[in-house]
């Protein structure tokens, strides 16, 4: 079976894709696998009855896991008895572990507000292992995706087979009992002592960096660099893989041969070693399957002619290893990059890698096979893909291979037996690391450096992962012109089949983009003819002790508005419109002049702008963003589309609701309003001056407050749809219940982001329809 044991990695995704995702259609896919094998690959109906044992397998295993992945515990239990078993992350005045329930045997994720900096240290310092302990609390559901592309928080522990979060009200220490320590509580308690030993004995650029590389924790690296990391595509050198692995294995086996240990002893060594070094750093799908590829070459080694594996042979049956213990795992973004570019690198190297001499040039070829492999789930997962990457990649593998790795390596050892690292070496080393970390800074702000469709749908992806078939078929041919040709032919069509079917794509939308408390719409003309974003949403800060400040916090511009424009393939901003002043309305604006083009912003003509605006004005003037004050009587016209002005005054001056811009168009064969958070005072100005004004959709004023909607003009302008945009369970009593009777009474439709998420409507010509992201 050398070379064969892919065919029943396939077999085995295939019968935990049936029971996972959706039968039918993977279970005809296998058919026509199974049949093509038989056919064309001259299998024998022994290795067909095989491959088909294996489907059966994956197939009940996946369903089990599936009927398996659900909670016992009930809601309202407070009382818990907890045992801890991952390391504890605190990040300003939050700590957050994943702990085991005891009594019905579930992993839950506890989190506890710290209430003071003494705490905070007591806690830091302190080992959470090998305790069990009473904790009360109240049980919660992981927050879900209310839009379109959203990260879904409770899908994703779920996968991991977490359906609670357990807030708790007291110091999880505080009535503990302690338990014989394991062997795995050891390993994990001795990763920990490991960062925290870091910290204290070196920089943080280097402490942080050793942390990602030589445990596998990346919490201690500054969010802005992590961030620069993901977008020139070179955050995979940051987990440790196979690459990572390999050196550090094949490091220790020369050095014991070097000192005259016997190659069967240093085998033996390493074998053991191997999985205790996975759960050291982290126990990461990349770890993983890195750690079970070596572990299956070194027994082969050990076993010499009973079994002989191939490089493909080992990393496919690690892959069978991995989803018959966790068929859930499957949908782990960590395990589908680190699986599909290693399996393109091991298919490649002997039929495309090969056919170039120089080094250099086989670096950008296995460059560029890791993100073909890469560009379906880069796209699914993350929206885009760098276009930088493939360069940047040349030059950083070889930076982390044989400078930061080993050196990073020795600076530890050093430290550990000398209790002292010269401090020449550590300057060399910042000197090293503060230069490549400027590079990357530039590198991710390089304008037009990212690759942006959108998340493919599900025929995309099938599309791509045939084109990216085809690429590698075709690059084995490369040596004659029509092998060139149609590589170059797949590979523009790989690039312009979703951009081009977003270009001409003959339907517009309008979509409330659920942001909590606040507002953001998003206008799509049909073809690309313009993008509008009308507010950005944005969240309160408040000014905290330093202790308690989060290295990453929650800011909704760039956790919410971004990722959903981008997951819409918006990379453009035609016109940026604040309606006014407040930080729930524009708060998100600094995020979205970072990530995307903006070619025009609007704000309202009034004679004191809030400090937000000022901020927004001075940043848009550096990029050369152009800021226009608009007032009632401006108007624009995008192709057949026309947007009018109706508020406020020029020069206005009063409540900054009341200034509000307010605008109506025709979208879709519906007359819109968009009026911000505008008063009742501010409607009833726009109806004695319109008042033959007739709406077919509201945008509701100021998030369903009673201080909007007045019933005058609510009546004058009978809408049949409303859109509110409100927070979920908002401490303002948004929408107020007066609002939502006099809507009633017009009979229109009420639509409400904090009950349906993300509202849109998607028209063709004069007609469209209202879909809501949540039932």
């Amino acid at each position: 079976m050398n070379g064969k044991y892919i065919y029943i990695a396939l077999s085995a995704l295939f019968g935990v894709l049936c029971a996972l995702v959706s039968f039918l259609p993977f279970f005809l896919l296998t058919i026509i696998y199974m049949y093509l094998l038989y056919q064309y690959k001259r299998f024998s109906k022994e290795q067909i009855v095989l491959l088909v044992v294996i489907f059966t397998l994956s197939l009940l295993i996946g369903m089990r896991g599936e009927r398996m992945n659900h909670s016992l515990i009930p809601e309202s239990t407070t009382l818990f008895t907890l045992e801890y078993i991952e390391n504890p992350k605190i990040d300003g005045d939050l700590l957050q572990v994943e702990v085991k329930e005891k009594f019905h045997n579930e992993s839950l994720l506890m989190r506890y507000k710290l209430k003071s900096e003494n705490e905070k240290i007591n806690l830091q310092n302190k080992s959470l292992f090998s305790r069990v302990c009473r904790v009360s609390g109240s049980l919660k559901k992981p927050t879900m995706a209310k839009n379109p592309n959203g990260f879904d928080y409770r899908r994703y522990l779920s996968n991991k087979r977490i359906h609670w979060i357990l807030e708790s009200t007291e110091n999880p220490l505080q009535y503990c009992t302690s338990l014989p320590p394991s062997l795995l509580s050891m390993v994990k308690q001795l990763r920990l002592t490991g960062t925290r030993y870091l910290t204290v004995h070196f920089p943080n650029e280097i402490a942080s960096l050793s942390a990602a590389l030589i445990f596998g924790d990346r919490s201690l690296l500054n969010p802005a660099l992590l961030g620069n990391y993901q977008k020139t595509g070179i955050v995979h050198l940051l987990a440790i893989s196979g690459l990572h692995v390999s050196l550090l294995i094949g490091g220790v086996f020369y050095m014991g041969l070097r000192v005259g240990i016997t190659r069967q002893w240093m085998t033996n060594v390493l074998l053991a070693a191997i999985p205790v070094y996975v759960i050291l750093t982290g126990s990461s799908p990349s770890v993983i399957r890195a750690g079970l590829m070596i572990f299956l070459v070194l027994l082969t080694t050990k076993l010499k002619n009973r079994l002989n594996l191939l490089p493909i042979d080992a990393i496919c049956l690690a892959f069978i290893i991995f989803v018959f213990l966790d068929p859930l795992i499957i949908f782990d973004v960590g395990f589908q990059l680190s699986f599909s570019v290693s399996m393109a690198i091991i298919l490649s190297a002997g039929l495309i890698i090969s056919m170039y001499r120089h080094s250099l040039l086989r670096m950008l070829v296995t460059s560029v096979i890791s993100q073909l492999a890469a560009f379906p789930f880069l796209l699914y997962h993350y929206f885009e893909l760098s276009l930088v990457g493939i360069i940047v990649n040349m030059l950083y593998i070889p930076l982390f291979s044989f400078v930061y790795l080993p050196g990073l390596y020795f600076l530890f050892v050093v430290q550990l037996l000398f209790s002292k690292t010269p401090s020449i070496l550590i300057n060399i080393f910042l000197k090293i690391i503060s230069f490549f970390n400027a590079v990357i800074d530039y590198a991710a702000k390089i304008p037009f450096g990212s690759f942006i469709p959108g998340r493919p749908t599900l025929i995309f992806l099938i599309v791509d992962t045939l084109i990216i078939l085809a690429i590698f078929c075709n690059w084995e041919h490369i040596t004659s012109s029509k092998g060139k040709s149609r590589l170059i032919l797949l590979s523009i069509l790989l690039f312009s089949l979703q951009m081009g079917s977003n270009r001409f794509n003959p339907y517009g939308e309008v979509t409330m983009i659920d942001v909590g408390q606040g507002d953001s719409i998003l206008i799509k003309l049909p073809f690309r003819k313009g993008t509008i974003l009308i507010d950005t949403g944005g969240t309160m800060q408040y000014s905290v002790e330093e202790w308690r400040k989060r290295a990453n916090p929650f800011e909704v511009g760039k956790d919410v508005v971004v990722p959903y424009l981008k997951g819409k393939g918006v990379t453009r901003i035609d016109k940026l419109i604040l309606t006014h002043g407040d930080i729930d309305h524009i708060g998100g604006s600094i995020s979205i002049l970072n990530e995307l083009k903006v070619k025009q912003i609007l704000i309202p003509s009034v004679i004191d702008p809030s400090e937000t605006e000022l901020d927004i004005i001075k940043i848009a003037t550096k990029k050369g963003i152009p800021v226009i004050k608009v007032a009632a009587g401006d108007h624009w016209n995008i192709d057949d589309f026309e947007f009018f002005i109706l508020s406020p005054e020029k020069n206005f001056t009063g409540d900054r609701n009341s200034g509000s811009i307010a605008f109506v168009s025709n979208l879709g064969g519906r007359n819109w309003f968009f009026g911000g958070d505008l008063d009742q005072e501010g409607e009833e100005k726009i109806i004695k001056k319109y008042p033959h004004l007739t709406i077919d959709v509201l945008k509701a004023g100021h998030h369903g407050s009673k201080t909007s909607s007045a019933d005058l003009f609510i009546h004058q302008v009978k809408p049949k749809a409303v859109l509110i945009s409100a927070g979920e369970k908002n401490r303002f009593g948004h929408p107020h219940q007066e609002v939502l009777e006099r809507l009633k009474k017009v009979n229109a439709t009420i639509y409400r982001t904090d009950l349906q998420g993300a509202i849109t409507y998607r028209f063709y010509n004069q007609k469209g329809t209202f879909s809501t992201f949540l039932p």
